[in-house]
């Protein structure tokens, strides 16, 4: 993850800043730190990294419940090694979808591109909170999720731009991206909520005490699909937990305009919510821990509204200015910016440092650049490969004598004479 100090290359630096120049007369302390040698340095920066707090606890805002006589605690303890993983993953999502817009823009990836970034803190709250062997399905809004559930950087920027590398070897896109227990990635408004449930249904068929994230908008809330797999859900108690990522929008649309009712946590009636506030990993994660303990123990679905924002557009080709303005979006990141949030909790519970968290940073900074720089100079994919990853190689699977593999091979024998 590369969380090492920065503080002996920093300081050093600093150093030969300060013997360069005749205008500025050292400290004492600088003039201690000049004369240190690099492996004093080293055991300097080892010592301050031994000397940080190994947990902290913080207050979260309070969560609104729904057929729920207690929800989860809003005293959230993290360790020190925890929440950095949170922050170092936050920020993996939105360097990379900073350099998906940028890449947009330049006119290297095209078609659809919807971002994540704001949203982070869902994301990695939720992961922090269920097993990799749980299932989880999303809409299109999909390559945050895809990161947190395990691709490399590499494959979901090559994806998007379409080579081979990708993590569907470009053949996905934006939208349809997949791997082992990630369901997508579905293009289709809502279609993954029916999905999501028939998931879940399988997971209990197979007496497994895993469970399934079915994710939607506050856009796709109010479809009618939404409400019969709540019943279906809550008729055969089965383990999954529907997170409405309520990011005010609907495309243009806000959810006050578009909602006679915008209490999402509410909505399935007959099956217990939550509120929480998304913009707080901490929150988040204690929130999917109530969910998903509530579905490993035999009590059935449960809803999660998790009041976040986005920063950019519905979609790349589209602005985001002309149903709010620029200042809210500017006083959104001022006030209530995920990363930079939980960025001022490990300064002052002492879990962390500057020097300490500019390292992440600059790890990520490297890892966007590297992905980047494959996810340009791939190679896409020729032609023939339409024709393949369209059926399971399964051999057993026949339908009128032949096997899907075989109608596929005799396509491309043909095409090869």
């Amino acid at each position: 993850m590369g969380l090492r100090l920065s503080f002996c290359r920093q300081s050093t630096d600093k150093a030969a800043q300060l013997a360069s120049s005749s205008a500025a007369p050292k400290t004492e302390p600088e003039m201690l730190l000049s004369k240190l040698s690099p492996r004093s340095m080293a055991q300097t920066a080892s010592n301050a990294a031994r000397s940080m707090s190994s947990e902290a606890s913080f207050q979260v805002k309070d969560y609104k419940l729904h057929k729920l006589e207690q929800g989860p605690s809003t005293n959230v303890t993290v360790t020190r090694d925890d929440a950095l993983k949170y922050y170092h993953d936050m920020v993996r999502v939105r360097r990379m979808e900073t350099a998906a817009s940028n890449m947009y823009k330049e006119k290297i990836i095209r078609g659809f591109c919807h971002l994540y970034s704001g949203q982070e803190a869902c994301a990695v709250g939720i992961e922090a909170a269920i097993r990799r062997d749980d299932a989880v399905i999303t809409a299109y809004r999909a390559h945050g999720w895809t990161l947190t559930r395990g691709a490399t950087m590499t494959q979901v920027l090559a994806e998007l731009t379409g080579r081979q590398s990708g993590v569907q070897y470009g053949k996905g896109g934006s939208m349809h991206m997949y791997l082992p227990n990630f369901y997508g990635g579905n293009g289709i408004v809502g279609a993954q909520i029916p999905l999501g449930t028939g998931i879940a249904l399988a997971l209990k068929y197979k007496k497994t005490d895993n469970l399934c994230v079915t994710l939607y908008g506050d856009g796709a809330a109010n479809q009618g699909q939404v409400f019969e797999a709540y019943n279906m859900a809550a008729l055969w108690k089965l383990p999954v937990i529907y997170v409405c990522e309520n990011n005010g929008f609907g495309m243009g649309t806000s959810a006050e305009r578009s909602s006679a009712s915008t209490a999402y946590y509410t909505r399935g009636d007959y099956i217990p919510g939550i509120w929480v506030d998304a913009m707080d990993v901490l929150a988040m994660r204690e929130a999917t821990h109530f969910a998903a303990e509530h579905c490993r123990t035999g009590k059935g679905p449960i809803v999660l509204e998790a009041a976040t924002y986005r920063y950019y557009g519905h979609s790349m080709s589209d602005p985001g200015t002309s149903y709010r303005k620029r200042e809210q979006v500017e006083e959104v990141r001022k006030s209530r910016d995920p990363i930079a949030h939980f960025k001022d909790r490990l300064l002052s519970s002492g879990l962390s440092t500057e020097e300490e968290l500019k390292s992440i940073e600059q790890d990520v900074v490297k890892e966007v650049a590297e992905a980047v720089q494959i996810a340009k100079s791939d190679k896409e994919l020729p032609p023939d490969e339409l024709w393949t990853d369209v059926y399971p190689d399964n051999d057993q699977f026949k339908f009128r004598g032949v096997t899907p593999m075989s109608i596929k091979q005799g396509r491309k024998s043909a095409r090869q004479q």
